[in-house]
């Protein structure tokens, strides 16, 4: 059994060697885990089924699909990212080549999340193939059935000399980021984040955070109640509210929240019916610890439940939950939910709405429904997140021409299409210089004079009739 320092000193010596360089090795290395997806389909989707009861559904669009969707997005476009980038030149630099150049850092190291064990752990493994990098996976302990899974098929799939993966519980963790690597790409909590930077620091390594937070659903002005109850619904209790995307919170004046209330009640027993805890389609709760926090959460919260409430401890089952007349200090306010509890809070002005927001730390994302765009625009402009959608939940993750990232408390970095690609390579500056023009190299030269301090800064200004390519 390998050691993490064996692990690592075997891997950065496969990256010294140069093999992930090349495009050819980087295209075979994405396309062996487009294999491991498809020709392993059922498998990943059993051990969803027994780490969170995902249905299928809601596994093959938010795990498979959105790994398939971006191997195909990354393959397709890798050679133009790998491309030097050639940037704008003054006089003084005319004759020269100067671009930029994306380079691989080294061996990145990855820790996935449990509340989707597979794409949160994977796409980043996409973009630091996509970059020519090494990796070392560690994915959520959490998520028995797919860490088990996951440390099966890599080493089947891909080279043993490049990626590995390393599995294990906090201490573990603990034990390999005692190690020096050249990025740590972290999805998970804000208080595990503390630690990760702090190990981090030890080495100056480089850190992307995909944290989360508590993301705000503002309802205001003209709005069709029934489409937003359905689209809130489905963004809110998708993966029975175990996303870092989710909305965590919904605002909304008085008189919206009593219109809502009961299409929001139609529309749980349209997708669940009346009795959700028998329903397929609702996932459960990862674990007896998690689910106790919840239960614990809501029996401190001082609002009032309007629908749902009702729990099962044997099958970690919540049920989808509302609640009303809620407060900023209160229980539920003070972190992020992650599970089924919608608390609803009210702001009769979109200025008050937008001042409760911005009182909250900065969200990983933030969603407003309106049918006017002077209200989508107003809190846009006036608000600040990772990500911005209106008119609908959590979708704006899914395509990979956006990245995908915080801001503030919920993280900083990002990924996802080329974004991946860049966080996890180095924008190599490069200035390809020959001989030529000594003469005027000779205005840097001592002695100086005004004369030559003049004819400096006018050769390298950035004046308009210089910006040559």
């Amino acid at each position: 059994m390998e050691t993490h320092s064996q692990i690592l000193d075997r891997l950065r010596s496969s990256f010294r060697s140069g093999i992930t360089v090349p495009e050819a090795f980087r295209q075979a290395q994405l396309k062996q885990l487009m294999s491991l997806m498809t020709e392993n389909e059922d498998q990943i989707l059993d051990a969803l089924k027994k780490d969170l009861a995902k249905p299928k559904f809601e596994s093959v669009i938010a795990e498979v699909d959105m790994v398939i969707n971006e191997l195909h997005f990354t393959i397709a476009n890798l050679n133009s990212w790998m491309q030097p980038e050639y940037v704008s030149k003054n006089l003084a630099t005319k004759l020269d080549d100067c671009f930029v150049r994306r380079e691989p850092l080294g061996v990145v190291l990855i820790i996935g999340p449990w509340n989707y064990p597979l794409q949160l752990l994977l796409s980043p493994l996409i973009a630091a193939i996509g970059a020519g990098n090494c990796a070392i996976l560690k994915p959520s302990e959490v998520s028995a059935a797919t860490d088990a899974l996951v440390a099966e098929l890599i080493p089947k799939y891909m080279s043993q000399d490049c990626y590995a993966v390393v599995r294990g519980a906090a201490e573990e963790t603990k034990a390999l980021l005692k190690n020096r690597f050249d990025h740590i790409f972290y999805t998970g909590s804000q208080a595990v984040a503390h630690h990760i930077l702090h190990a981090a620091a030890d080495h100056l390594t480089p850190v992307t955070l995909e944290l989360g937070g508590k993301c705000p659903c503002l309802i205001y002005g003209k709005v069709n109640i029934t489409y937003a109850a359905r689209r809130l619904a489905w963004s809110k209790f998708f993966n029975t509210g175990q996303s870092c995307v989710a909305p965590d919170f919904l605002v909304c004046s008085k008189a919206t929240r009593d219109a809502l209330l009961p299409a929001l009640r139609q529309t749980l027993e349209d997708f669940y019916s009346k009795e959700p805890e028998s329903s397929a389609d609702l996932p459960r709760i990862v674990s007896p610890r998690h689910w106790t926090r919840l239960m614990e959460l809501l029996k401190r919260s001082k609002g009032k439940v309007v629908m749902g409430g009702e729990s099962n401890e044997e099958s970690k089952y919540i049920a989808p939950t509302v609640l009303v007349d809620v407060a900023e200090d209160d229980a539920l306010m003070e972190e992020e939910i992650f599970g089924p509890f919608l608390p609803i809070l009210t702001a009769e002005t979109l200025e008050e709405a937008i001042a409760l927001i911005n009182r909250q730390e900065k969200p990983l994302a933030l969603y407003v429904f309106s049918e006017e765009s002077s209200v989508v625009n107003t809190v846009l402009e006036k608000s600040s997140s990772g990500g911005f959608c209106s008119n609908d939940g959590i979708i704006h993750m899914a395509l990979p021409t956006l990245p995908f990232g915080g801001v503030g408390a919920s993280g900083f970095g990002s990924y996802h299409g080329r974004w991946g690609f860049e966080t996890l390579s180095h924008q190599r500056a490069v200035m390809l210089r020959g001989w030529t023009l000594e003469r005027l190299n000779g205005l840097r030269y001592p002695p100086y004079t005004e004369d030559k301090l003049s004819w400096l800064r006018w050769t390298t200004s950035a004046k308009p009739s210089c910006s040559l390519m």
